[in-house]
């Protein structure tokens, strides 16, 4: 399947530009776009949170994402290698038009995608290190990291529900159901009824 993806980032920028692009890209090759997916949404916006994410959940190996430009996937570089690794891993193919980009399943790729592992590794590593040393600094600072020992967080997972757990147990709900319901476990509701509501 050939999937065309427009983004654009506000209501005044027009998906049409995109549109004819890709159709006369499309034409060019001889082929044609089954589904097209089209969104407006901030490109800084986590792929998840985008229409692109589910659209990634769906493809299948041997479909073919087309987009205008790479910038279309997302606004940072790791942003957009993220999205092509998946694509490459799943043997996913993405095309863009302005810079001629094609993520396949040739060797050039291949060398892509383990640079694309790679600078993700080396993110991760340098991200932990920031965040050790900078512990390290506050507590050399002399601040107590975490929370004291012995209290509890005021924050809790059904914080700010009482009233509708209120309901639930009006209406006969049993602690199991009522948990059910809530979406967690029946000593957690049990723990947070006896903690807050008595």
């Amino acid at each position: 399947m050939v999937y065309g993806y427009i983004r654009v980032s506000t209501d005044k920028q027009t998906v049409e530009n995109q549109r004819y692009e890709i159709n006369c890209f499309c034409n060019r090759q001889n082929i044609a776009v089954g589904i097209w997916l089209e969104e407006t949404i901030s490109g800084s916006k986590e792929p998840e949170k985008r229409k692109l994410g589910k659209l990634l959940a769906s493809l299948q190996k041997g479909d073919v994402l087309i987009c205008a430009e790479l910038s279309r996937l997302g606004r940072s570089l790791l942003m957009i290698m993220d999205i092509l690794n998946q694509c490459l891993k799943r043997e996913v193919q993405v095309w863009t038009i302005k810079d001629n980009y094609r993520l396949g399943a040739d060797i050039s790729s291949k060398v892509l995608a383990f640079a694309f592992a790679l600078t993700a590794e080396i993110e991760r590593n340098l991200v932990s290190q920031r965040t050790k040393e900078a512990l390290a600094r506050r507590r050399a600072e002399g601040v107590t990291l975490g929370r004291p020992k012995g209290r509890k967080s005021a924050r809790v997972k059904l914080t700010g529900r009482e009233e509708e757990i209120a309901r639930l147990l009006k209406r006969g709900f049993s602690y199991t159901r009522a948990a059910r319901h809530l979406k967690v476990h029946r000593i957690t509701l049990g723990n947070f009824i006896r903690a807050h509501m008595v």
